[in-house]
């Protein structure tokens, strides 16, 4: 899809396809997220909505209610992307039978343990098989809903239910997969990361691109969590500035398998920025524990340097 014009005032002038009076948590990255990616839907499009199982469904969903204005569905945690997949697939059935002639998109959010973990194979699939649908992982970092455990996408060192910082403990040991990565080895026609920054113009720019480019697309999108991070609720769009500017949390993208840096920091600021906000790194912070951070700085700068490499190609 070629470049066009962002318009702030008319994309936020549009029908509000999430509807308030959901019972997200004040401060929640992922209500941030299913707003304005679905803002990014043309007036007059029609979608139908999935939603794994997690903190989205279970606050946007209350049978026989939803805070959806299109077509929803609620699928288990592990299956977000087989839902669509089939629903994507009786669309084009009962289209070339006539018996539908309306266009619709399809657009599926997942959180991070039921994309990157449980419902990875899930999506694979859909990735891999074509279907015409956007993945949308709200990638708070953890288990949120049901109880702060860790995930695979849970950063190096922080502290979670299942990864308690402590005497023998410093949280979780490993490092966050990078799910963006795993997903454009799929050779997908478009993947892309993004957060909350500015004016939401990367976010939404992105979101667009990923519903009107045919074929499958897929969008991680870092969502924080009150909860779970341990922050104050109105610190959210500072955490992801900081996310952004640290490197931690590249914005870039991968259209057609070429890799693409969307923004690069002039002034790359040091990672405790970013962690220092947050209460479920702490511990990081305690006299002695420096080597902890150092290590944590240098998994991100090897990480930042490979994804200039790749851009670069």
């Amino acid at each position: 899809m070629g470049q066009r014009a962002f318009n702030f005032r008319e994309i936020q002038e549009r029908q509000e396809r999430l509807a308030p009076g959901h019972r997200m948590c004040a401060g929640c990255g992922g209500s941030i997220a299913v707003r304005n990616v679905l803002k990014a839907l043309h007036p007059g499009d029609k979608a139908v909505v999935g939603n794994a199982t997690g903190c989205l469904e279970v606050s946007t969903y209350m049978y026989p209610y939803t805070a959806y204005k299109d077509s929803y569905i609620h699928s288990a945690f592990e299956n977000a992307g087989a839902t669509l997949s089939g629903v994507e697939t009786a669309y084009h059935v009962l289209k070339k039978k006539g018996k539908i002639s309306s266009e619709y998109k399809f657009i599926t959010f997942g959180g991070d343990g039921g994309t990157y973990d449980i419902g990875l194979q899930s999506l694979s699939g859909a990735m891999e098989r074509g279907h015409d649908l956007v993945y949308v992982c709200y990638d708070n970092g953890a288990y949120m809903n049901t109880g702060i455990q860790r995930s695979s996408a849970t950063p190096q060192f922080a502290d979670t239910t299942t990864t308690p910082s402590g005497r023998v403990s410093n949280g979780k040991p490993q490092a966050r997969k990078d799910l963006a990565a795993v997903m454009a080895a799929h050779n997908i026609p478009y993947v892309a990361q993004t957060t909350f920054i500015g004016n939401m113009k990367d976010l939404y720019v992105k979101s667009e691109r990923a519903i009107y480019t045919p074929g499958p697309a897929f969008l991680n999108i870092m969502a924080p969590c009150p909860r779970g991070w341990r922050y104050e609720t109105d610190d959210i769009i500072e955490i992801c500035r900081l996310g952004v500017e640290t490197c931690y949390w590249p914005l870039f993208e991968v259209a057609e398998g070429r890799w693409i840096l969307n923004y690069k920091p002039k002034k790359k600021l040091p990672l405790e920025d970013f962690l220092k906000k947050q209460g479920r790194f702490k511990h990081l912070f305690v006299s002695g524990n420096e080597y902890l951070i150092e290590e944590f700085q240098q998994e991100v700068d090897r990480r930042w340097e490979e994804l200039l490499k790749r851009c670069e190609a």
